[in-house]
């Protein structure tokens, strides 16, 4: 039987806002959570990123606050980071265009003084950042004796920021009588211990299991041994223009970021580029994100800063240049396309080194990633020496976190054995004195001969 928004018994403004946003149906994260949140029990939903989790207690939120009422906030939700609060607010403007609720949203890399404005006539509901949020509550801009709903979106994320601190800070401020709400892609201990402080006998919600990548994604593999080859397979990837028409670019860091935009730049134009990073300033991450969003892009560059939160419709592509070493974050990642029932696409590339996190990747959503051979035409570019040496140190790290009594390659023993057996055959060091190395002794300088 097909379930409609009408079935929740939504009013008739909200059901008015929805149909003006294009939703027709309620994915199975709506269908689950929107009635118990709606009956005031906590909630705690674990749902992959990309399945409409945030409309699944936006809407019933908006259904219980209803209109604008003194100058409290009533809800509290709070997230990990600035985009994903801004996408957040951003479904909140959406679905309340018929109320008249008030919404503030607080974040930081900003100054505070408009928000402390906005605070000072008042809201209904505040979308912040853990820190942010304390700092304005310790100042006395926000009061919190009225709150009814308190949201915490994305916690595992949270947890893996280390805000778990500042979330038992949080709850020791807000009233105890309220509805609370928990929402998680993937449950780890932390997320299990946060929830146990948190929610009161929820209702647990797990429309798929947990860390599994939507089913709307494709994924593939490419082992590709340097990042030199890693760019010629980007270029020869992105030669099908139609195919690979908006993209996403992750990255491990922010320096591969500004490499891989700098290619992607001389390349195409600085008008189908942008990256961001935690370098850059938060407007122009802003732009940056509307750019992609408007279709005004084709290509985003990104560190994980950009894996949550960021909300785009029909990305065709997304580009694990780096394999992530948090690997909940490949799940993140790849969410970023095939979102609301659209097909998409999530390439990785993996030197020698990273295979060891994509082993963990596949035992953490239960599935093998399939393997492509690098195309013909892909120049395989020769290891330079210190790339070469970079990927056999992290391989022995690797071993030696496996396996503690593993020494490796780079075990110091080896390289005294390697200098000793180096003087037996006749080689000698050069010795560097005083006079070789033109320093000061005693008053005299030396001059190199």
């Amino acid at each position: 039987m097909q379930v409609s928004f009408e079935d929740f018994k939504l009013n008739k403004q909200i059901l008015d806002a929805i149909a003006e946003a294009g939703y027709k149906e309620p994915t199975e994260i709506q269908q689950k959570a929107i009635t118990p949140i709606l009956a005031g029990q906590d909630v705690m939903g674990i749902a992959q990123t990309g399945t409409g989790k945030t409309a699944a207690f936006v809407l019933p939120l908006l259904m219980k606050l209803k209109y604008a009422q003194g100058m409290d906030p009533r809800a509290l939700i709070l997230s990990p980071t600035r985009e994903l609060a801004m996408q957040i607010e951003e479904h909140i403007r959406l679905f309340s265009t018929n109320l008249d609720l008030r919404t503030v949203l607080l974040y930081g890399g900003l100054g505070p003084k408009t928000q402390k404005e906005q605070l000072e006539k008042g809201c209904d509901i505040i979308v912040a950042t853990p820190g942010r949020f304390l700092d304005l509550y310790l100042e006395g801009y926000i009061n919190m004796k009225s709150l009814k709903f308190l949201v915490m979106d994305e916690a595992d994320k949270m947890m893996d920021m280390g805000f778990i601190s500042k979330i038992h800070r949080v709850l020791e401020v807000v009233p105890r009588k309220r509805q609370n709400l928990l929402f998680s892609a993937t449950m780890s201990e932390l997320v299990r211990k946060i929830a146990g402080d948190f929610l009161a006998f929820p209702t647990v919600i797990e429309v798929t299991e947990q860390a599994t990548p939507a089913k709307t994604v494709s994924q593939t593999l490419y082992r590709v041994p340097n990042l030199k080859t890693k760019i010629n397979l980007l270029q020869h990837l992105f030669k099908d223009d139609e195919a690979f028409h908006r993209v996403i670019v992750f990255c491990k860091t922010k320096e591969v970021a500004d490499n891989v935009f700098g290619f992607l730049d001389r390349k195409y134009g600085e008008d189908n580029v942008r990256v961001i990073h935690a370098n850059k300033g938060q407007n122009t991450r802003i732009n940056s994100i509307n750019a992609f969003k408007s279709g005004e892009i084709r290509f985003l560059v990104a560190t994980d800063v950009a894996a949550r939160g960021l909300d785009v419709s029909n990305v065709s592509h997304v580009i694990n240049f780096d394999v992530p070493i948090v690997i909940e974050d490949y799940v993140h990642r790849i969410g970023r396309t095939g979102r609301a029932f659209n097909k998409g696409d999530a390439i990785t590339f993996a030197n020698p080194a990273e295979e060891y996190y994509v082993e963990k990747i596949e035992k953490l959503i239960r599935q093998s990633i399939p393997v492509s051979e690098l195309p013909e035409d892909v120049f395989v570019e020769k290891t330079p020496f210190d790339e070469r040496q970079t990927i056999a140190r992290e391989i022995d790290n690797q071993k030696k976190k496996d396996n503690p009594d593993f020494k490796g390659a780079f075990h110091e023993k080896k390289f005294v054995i390697k200098q000793k057996e180096a003087l037996k055959s006749g080689f000698k060091p050069k010795k560097t004195t005083a006079k070789s190395s033109g320093v000061k002794k005693k008053g005299k300088k030396f001059k190199n001969s």
